[in-house]
């Protein structure tokens, strides 16, 4: 079976995904391509064969598409996902799946009502090889439990755009993830503490993010967006009779004239490129019956509201403790 795949957004995300879905990931193909950009959009879907829609809900009615990939700007998400659920599509959309967590309930109540997931939300952490073999060690019991999780996470240059409330809600909030997956429990409470900021920084860059999980462990997070040299995310995960450490990727160790050491990526799409390709693989393989994969919609629920409570302790200086809403039965599979 081959899943007809409707793209919205042909930015660098949604040129990403039309590539890797094209030539890497069986059984799916490219149907139609829209973004607010004609012209944009046109490239991608002459690239690959696919058909233009000037309107992304138009895109998403059309009975020529059968799943779709929400890459658009963040404050489109919840109407295009939730047009999605509408017409009962499977939708994988980058994250946040909404700008504040009401949003993200509304999408969580309407799948609910459903009574199906179609929703899956693009933290593509979660098949990154050496996180899934961090998460595999800590399953297995042989460290003993996990006690402290240290993250990285450093941009070469923020985008104009940035903001220091951007800092936690778009690029933390994979680490923020990553931790609920990690050790398969909620982030309970979360501070926010601001050295000073980065020359380079026009905002409050770099941050340091303690959270507490449920379970008694810490997972601290050095957030820094302009550290100039590359893009670099490490983790170590500290267990009661050992570590895992991910080992970043990368193709060659060269030494000479004294020196030994490897490149840093301008951004996060060749550290990540594994990741985003088993994310797709393991949505198409969804979609055409196989088990469900990724993170949910009450995943992408969560995510935003430790965000949100993180912003808060970054405004006021205080911790903040995290507080969700009750959790439907369709997310306990």
């Amino acid at each position: 079976m081959t899943v007809r795949v409707g793209l919205i957004g042909a930015g660098v995300m949604g040129g990403d995904h039309a590539r890797i879905l094209s030539t890497a990931v069986n059984g799916a193909w490219l149907a139609a391509v829209s973004d607010a950009d004609a012209s944009r959009a046109r490239a991608i879907a002459d690239a690959y064969g696919a058909t233009t829609f000037p309107d992304a809900d138009e895109l998403i009615a059309d009975d020529s598409v059968e799943a779709v990939i929400v890459a658009s700007p963040d404050p489109t998400h919840k109407a295009l996902v939730l047009a999605c659920l509408e017409a009962e599509k499977p939708v994988l959309c980058e994250k946040p799946l909404g700008v504040t967590t009401g949003e993200c309930l509304e999408i969580v109540g309407k799948e609910t009502e459903l009574g199906k997931r179609l929703v899956q939300v693009g933290f593509m952490r979660r098949f990154d090889p050496g996180y899934t073999a961090m998460k595999a060690t800590l399953d297995s019991g042989d460290l003993g439990r996990g006690l402290i999780l240290h993250c990285v996470h450093r941009n070469q240059t923020s985008a104009s755009y940035s903001t220091s409330e951007g800092v936690i809600a778009n690029s933390a909030v994979h680490e923020i993830d990553i931790a609920r997956w990690m050790f398969g429990e909620e982030v309970v409470r979360i501070t926010v503490i601001v050295p000073r900021q980065s020359a380079h920084a026009g905002m409050q860059d770099p941050q340091i993010i303690l959270m507490h999980m449920a379970g008694g462990a810490v997972v601290d997070i050095e957030a820094y967006l302009n550290c100039q040299y590359g893009y670099d995310v490490r983790g170590e995960l500290v267990c009661e009779s050992g570590t895992a450490e991910l080992t970043p990727p990368h193709g060659i160790t060269l030494r000479r004239s004294g020196q030994e050491g490897f490149g840093h990526p301008e951004d996060w799409r060749p550290r990540f490129t594994d990741a985003y390709r088993i994310e797709l693989q393991a949505w198409i393989n969804s979609v055409t019956g196989g088990p469900l994969a990724g993170a949910s919609a009450w995943d992408g629920y969560a995510a935003t509201a430790v965000a949100e409570a993180g912003i808060a302790s970054l405004k006021t200086g205080t911790s903040a403790d995290v507080r969700l809403e009750a959790k439907p039965g369709l997310y306990d599979a």
